[in-house]
């Protein structure tokens, strides 16, 4: 009976130790409310990845798990496999604290069953944020007020004034550090950005493929040609094309690099945790209070080509129950105690604003609201401004098309093969029709 008690926890390990602490405070409250015994497990990234494919496939998954990657990878696989337990029962009853555009990632079609449910629960959100050193573009001879908001402007600003009046002054520094790697998840949602800056629509809402439609097709051209256009001109570093997920974000704190985009503020969140340290020093904390306040910003992608504002491409941090868990009421029981106002709240807001949050009590907190802190500002004012859905939100198979990161595969056919951004568009239409059409 003690066993039975018992619920398997498998985590992303936090970016910051409060992250870890702030859930490990959850489950010991949720073990003193409840008597239940919580087995809490924290892996990295891809560890977590690839622990729970090889535990789902296996049959023996954790009772409940969350991870940074699951929704773009492996949650709409899982659901539509039936490997996810249905936790309607949970969900259903706080439908209505949510955001909108966030529980779209969760209700999804199961294959077994015949029809679409509630297979896991949003906890946390992300979209893509643009971030400038405010000191070098000074030093470049330009402020704030001189970056464009039109599309093509913008681009050509960092590369075609910026980068040239750094180094006249003897810096090697490149104006946008831009990835083009296919192992790095920031390129498919860089490139998915673009694309949804040329107005394309890859997939409607009942799953079924676009890109026939000639303007879809001319969009992706168009946003392929666009995005290659910064590795051509030599704007952003060379090793971008090998980049991982966190390159972007060392270029980019070296100064190697003026601007970058990133899918969290986990870059100014770095120096508001180094700022907090206890054991760092009084000169070191001066450094990242000066780079927090003072020298970085936040800021969002230019207005789209046609002028219109460009809507912003979330991710919804999945957390669910397994459909072959030993612990499945467990599984359920501690994920409506996470979801509780006063659990997922502190634990989004011990991350420093690296997730917004899925929830409206979250979404209204002083943390988010009050103004005084400039990088959450800009982030919840993008997150007003609209957010839409990932395409796997409506077809399963762009999980495969993710994973095997065909957008990027594109951008390589591009800048290292030297095919035309049109050629590149049949080739990478072509693959996504092979995976979603499949039997």
């Amino acid at each position: 009976m003690a066993q039975d008690k018992t619920v398997t926890v498998w985590a992303n390990k936090g970016f910051y130790e409060a992250m870890d602490s702030s859930l490990r405070d959850v489950v010991k409250r949720f073990e003193k409310d409840t008597g239940n015994k919580v087995n809490l497990s924290f892996y990295s990234n891809e560890d977590l990845i690839t622990r729970a494919v090889s535990a789902v496939a296996a049959g023996s998954p954790p009772d409940f798990s969350f991870g940074l990657t699951y929704d773009v990878r492996t949650t709409g696989k899982w659901a539509y496999e039936g490997k996810l337990a249905d936790v309607s029962d949970v969900v259903g009853p706080m439908k209505d604290k949510f955001l909108p555009g966030t529980l779209e990632t969760t209700y999804l079609f199961n294959e077994k069953v015949g029809k679409k449910a509630y297979y896991a629960v949003p906890i946390g959100q992300n979209i893509l944020h643009t971030f400038y050193w405010r000191d070098m573009l000074e030093e470049a001879g330009f402020t704030q007020a001189d970056i464009p908001t039109e599309w093509a402007e913008y681009w050509s600003f960092w590369c075609d004034k910026v980068q040239p009046a750094l180094r006249k002054k003897g810096q090697r520094t490149y104006g946008i550090g831009l990835p083009y790697s296919v192992q790095a998840s920031d390129t498919f949602f860089g490139l998915l950005t673009f694309l949804n800056a040329h107005n394309v629509q890859v997939v409607d809402e009942d799953g079924k493929l676009l890109l026939d439609d000639p303007k879809n097709r001319k969009g992706i051209e168009l946003a392929l040609a666009d995005y290659s256009k910064v590795y051509e001109q030599k704007c952003t570093p060379p090793s971008s094309i090998n980049w991982g997920d966190v390159d972007n974000n060392v270029n980019f704190n070296n100064r190697t690099t003026v601007m970058t985009p990133n899918a969290t503020i986990s870059i100014p969140a770095s120096y508001l945790d180094a700022m907090n340290k206890q054991d760092a020093t009084a000169e070191q904390k001066e450094i990242a209070r000066k780079n927090y306040h003072e020298n970085l910003v936040t800021a969002a992608f230019p207005k789209k080509p046609d002028g219109s504002v460009l809507p912003n491409l979330t991710s919804v941090k999945t957390g669910m129950v397994f459909a072959d868990a030993k612990n499945i009421e467990g599984g359920k029981q501690f994920m409506e105690y996470l979801m509780r106002d006063e659990n997922v709240t502190s634990y989004l807001e011990s991350m420093l604003g690296v997730w917004y949050p899925v929830t409206k009590y979250g979404a209204d907190r002083p943390f988010w609201t009050d103004g005084k802190d400039p990088h959450r500002a800009v982030a919840r004012k993008m997150f007003e401004d609209g957010v839409v859905p990932f395409q796997f939100v409506y077809n399963w198979r762009f999980t495969i098309v993710n994973a095997e990161n065909v957008w990027a595969q594109a951008l390589a056919r591009i800048s290292q093969d030297n095919v035309s951004p049109a050629q590149a568009t049949d080739e990478m239409i072509k693959r996504i029709q092979t995976i979603v059409e499949q039997p």
